[in-house]
């Protein structure tokens, strides 16, 4: 056995913590994700705990010294907290900001104003996507809910006619689109550029959410015709506010961290030259960290100022919205913590020297892997990680733009087909009154469609670039 001596921010290990072979190590990932997917379905025990746990057990399975497993695990833990854990932490400011300012309500009445009956479906996609840019999947199901059933029942629409386009576009933004935790540790774990996945993320995300949207969901309402249930339509965020922020201003926030980030992108491509004035000044406002900086501090003006919120109401939103994300950012460092255990093993290398002898292409076997990790575990953001981690030697000498594909292909991977071991499952079922089979027929069958068309496009980008 070898030993490991690693700095808690370091990047991989040096050497790996144990001479196993590739049927041990090969036994000891299966047997540490058995461990995660055993205690998250069947013990009911928090990702955080069972990442956790299940690392461990990965390290003693492999042959590895339990002290090196902790120093490997500590290590990518500290390692992704400390390179999203800001960024997690910024989108869900903006995200509460949006809310509770009655925001999102006014790019959601102003769209709606503006759609006839025909753009009904697609109105509910784009105002998805825009919402879903800074705010988690749950946060934005929550908001559109009461959207989705007050439209679906003012307009006697069938439910999934309206509900549907406005899920995939929420779905699409979590899995594909940084600044969520899924695709920003991806980004972190393979060395890509971010401002390029974004771009790239766009481009898939566009004809992915339009068939998994409106296209799907004209099936969908065949399918499964319900109307939308009289006792689940809440009260909205916004009711109690005397102004709120106009829609132009409210849009132009939410996408001022994309607009920065992509300008990022367009300038080290087009002027490739470090030394540029004007690329070192885009090299700092595209940064991810600085441009929801900016957006936030935009936003407390143009938000919360907008809306009436004194200086102590815009502290308490601040405050309220960093307690929610403290278990979504555990679970993303618990993940870390996992991926840094699987590369330290020599299971990166494992994978790299299995698929030189395979005729799979990387980007699907990528997706391959996201998608067993995604139907075992049922979390987005476990099969993000985990995928991450054993793929990132895949990542080694890519350029910029297959890289910003593999984290594409695993975060496609990442949500196929949502059954009952995932809690958005159940979220989806309870919120629009189905029963199991019906949510199997509707949302899940939605979230196969987005990944497989995901993983068709990056597939297709891959020839282009």
């Amino acid at each position: 056995m070898t030993s490991l001596s690693v700095e808690v921010l370091a990047a991989d290990a040096v050497e790996p913590i144990t001479s196993a072979g590739n049927a041990q190590l090969g036994i000891a990932v299966l047997a540490g994700i058995a461990v995660i997917v055993l205690l998250i379905t069947k013990f009911k025990l928090h990702a955080f705990l069972a990442l956790t746990i299940g690392s461990l057990a990965l390290g003693v399975f492999a042959g590895a010294p339990l002290a090196a497993t902790i120093d490997s695990f500590t290590a990518g833990l500290g390692k992704t907290v400390a390179s999203v854990g800001v960024l997690i932490a910024l989108g869900a400011i903006l995200g509460k900001l949006l809310a509770d300012s009655g925001g999102a309500d006014q790019i959601v009445d102003t769209i709606l104003a503006k759609a006839s009956r025909r753009s009904m479906p697609w109105a509910m996609v784009l105002i998805a996507s825009v919402i879903g840019l800074p705010l988690f999947f749950e946060v934005g199901i929550v908001l559109l809910i009461p959207v989705v059933l007050l439209v679906a029942k003012r307009g006697n629409f069938s439910l999934m006619r309206i509900g549907i386009p406005a899920l995939a576009g929420l779905s699409v933004m979590h899995g594909l689109i940084p600044p969520h935790p899924g695709p920003l540790v991806a980004i972190d774990a393979l060395g890509a550029n971010l401002g390029v996945t974004l771009a790239l993320g766009v481009v898939v995300a566009i004809p992915t959410v339009i068939i998994a949207g409106p296209v799907f969901s004209r099936y969908a309402a065949r399918w499964v015709d319900i109307p939308a249930p009289e006792n689940m339509i809440p009260t909205r965020p916004s009711e109690d506010l005397e102004k709120r922020p106009g829609f132009v201003a409210t849009v132009s926030t939410v996408l001022l961290p994309v607009v920065l980030m992509l300008v990022k992108a367009l300038v080290d491509i087009v002027v490739d030259n470090p030394d540029n004035g004007l690329q070192k000044v885009t090299d700092v406002i595209g940064s991810p960290l600085i441009a929801l900086l900016t957006a936030v501090i935009v936003g407390l003006f143009t938000l919360g100022r907008a809306a009436g919120f004194s200086k102590q109401r815009l502290s308490t939103t601040v405050d309220k919205s960093l307690a929610p994300i403290a278990g979504v950012l555990m679970i993303v460092g618990a993940g870390g913590g996992f991926k840094q255990t699987l590369i330290d093993a020599g299971v990166g290398q494992m994978i790299l020297e299995f698929s030189e002898n395979w005729s799979i292409p990387a980007l699907l076997l990528a997706w391959l892997i996201a998608v067993a990790i995604r139907l075992a575990t049922g979390s987005a953001t476990v099969a993000t990680i985990s995928a991450a981690g054993l793929v990132a030697p895949l990542a080694e000498g890519m350029g910029s733009s297959e890289t910003a594909l593999l984290v594409l292909a695993i975060g496609a991977g990442s949500l196929f087909f949502s059954h009952v071991n995932d809690a958005g499952f159940w979220l989806v079922k309870e919120y629009f009154g189905m029963d199991v089979g019906q949510t199997v027929k509707t949302w899940s069958v939605m979230e196969t469609i987005i990944s497989v068309v995901g993983i068709v496009f990056v597939l297709l980008l891959s020839l282009v670039l």
